[in-house]
């Protein structure tokens, strides 16, 4: 899995699948099957571009489990992190899909519409209680009953800010701004003192920015989207005061995470959100930028911060229910989920786990604050991005606000044509 994201889950809301609501057993939702009985018998996994950096991990778990059910075997099979998605779409379409899935929720939607995904709701419903709330709910899919994956793991991260570029500008470096609309402000104010040369953000909004603004993103029946109100007009109203102002990056129509957190690394961005990983990055690459860090909390309307979240599903149609439904567990139980995130900067799933001393501890590093302050954070995050939002409506979303900013459509013209956009592909999904 690349790391190179600002986010070590980033990748998995980032994927596209086409629709394949057509393929499987009944196209109406998702599957149901009976996960008593004995755990035995062969079954795949499949993980998401996890082999490379973690090898020894997923043998020592397939290890565990094979020795607690003697008369299992787990074959484990890790796919590339690009393709991932088609790669989903030919096995379902072709009738291969593995037992267990590492999945994100956009990934897993489609699967359980065609009733590929095994409704845990039903099968497994005893172990909800295990997991955060927030995280059992973000694989489910609007307009259907169930949930289709377990939550495995977690990220988020905060806003981290120059405090040398603050202070140039005439900002007070260790008050960073805690709401929009100081943000906007001071945005408008440090391109002002440095002539345009610096901007304080370098990406256009995303659904998960209009989501943490307080924006309705979709109706609760999963048939409409619903971000072009007043209050999504008003938010990327703001974006285009700052663009003309290059208090945005004037590159922000084209930029990725990559090329953001170089433009921050540069000194050319004031701001830039980002996860635990990237302070070790600053560190080694910029030790200048990492002197005058500030670290500062995301900044939402709804007191709710964004969370990336990973999942484990099983397919619908196994022959080995009760053991990929235990597997499925065992991988995201609080043990292995605690374990895997004191190796890499994530965070799990499970009731308890972020009130452990690793994640409530600081030890006067700024790694340990960023995890602590994070963690906090989780307990009560959002994954802001609709399950039903797919690659392609993101693409017709950056699309229209590009055309917004550039002032090509006023930014009501350009939300309508997005949802109108959104809405179209939508239907198509089924």
């Amino acid at each position: 899995m690349p790391t190179s994201r600002r986010t070590f889950a980033a990748v998995a809301v980032a994927a596209l699948l086409m629709p394949i609501t057509a393929c499987g057993s009944g196209g109406d939702g998702g599957g149901s099957a009976d996960a008593s009985g004995k755990v035995e018998g062969e079954i795949t996994f499949q993980t998401w571009n996890l082999r490379a950096n973690f090898k020894d991990y997923f043998e020592d778990v397939i290890a565990a489990f094979e020795e607690k059910y003697p008369d299992t075997h787990v074959k484990w099979v890790d796919q590339p992190a690009e393709g991932y998605a088609d790669k989903i779409s030919a096995d379902a379409a072709g009738g291969t899909l593995p037992d267990v899935v590492n999945v994100s929720p956009d990934l897993v939607a489609p699967l359980a519409k065609a009733g590929l995904a095994l409704d845990l709701d039903k099968a497994a419903a005893k172990y909800e209680k295990e997991y955060l709330p927030g995280a059992w709910a973000s694989h489910q899919v609007p307009g259907m009953e169930g949930t289709y994956a377990f939550p495995w793991y977690l990220n988020t991260g905060p806003l981290f800010y120059n405090k040398s570029l603050f202070e140039k500008a005439g900002l007070d470096p260790n008050k960073p701004p805690k709401t929009y609309g100081e943000l906007f402000d001071q945005a408008l104010q440090m391109a002002e003192k440095t002539d345009g040369k610096v901007a304080t953000l370098a990406n256009v909004p995303t659904i998960e920015d209009f989501g943490r603004y307080g924006v309705p993103l979709m109706n609760k029946e999963g048939t409409a989207f619903t971000f072009n109100d007043a209050q999504g007009v008003e938010l990327l109203a703001k974006y285009k005061k700052l663009y003309d102002a290059k208090a945005l990056d004037p590159q922000a129509l084209t930029a990725t995470p990559e090329s953001s957190g170089k433009k921050f690394l540069t000194g050319a961005v004031a701001m830039n959100p980002g996860s635990a990983l990237d302070l070790a990055n600053f560190k080694k690459q910029a030790p200048s930028l990492y002197k005058n860090i500030g670290i500062t909390d995301q900044i939402t309307s709804t007191g709710h911060v964004n969370m990336y979240v990973m999942g484990v599903m099983v397919n619908a149609q196994t022959k080995r229910t009760p053991a990929a439904v235990a597997f499925a567990h065992f991988v995201t139980d609080s043990a292995r989920q605690m374990s895997f995130a004191q190796r890499v900067a994530i965070f799990p799933s499970t009731a308890g786990s972020l009130d452990k001393p690793y994640f409530t501890q600081e030890d006067g590093t700024d790694e340990t604050r960023v995890r602590v302050a994070a963690a906090k954070s989780l307990k009560s995050a959002v994954n802001y991005t609709p399950v039903l939002f797919s690659e392609q409506m993101k693409t017709a979303l950056r699309n229209e606000v590009a055309k917004a900013l550039q002032g090509k459509e006023s930014p009501k013209e350009a939300l309508d044509n997005a949802v109108n956009a959104c809405n179209r592909l939508l239907q198509q999904q089924g």
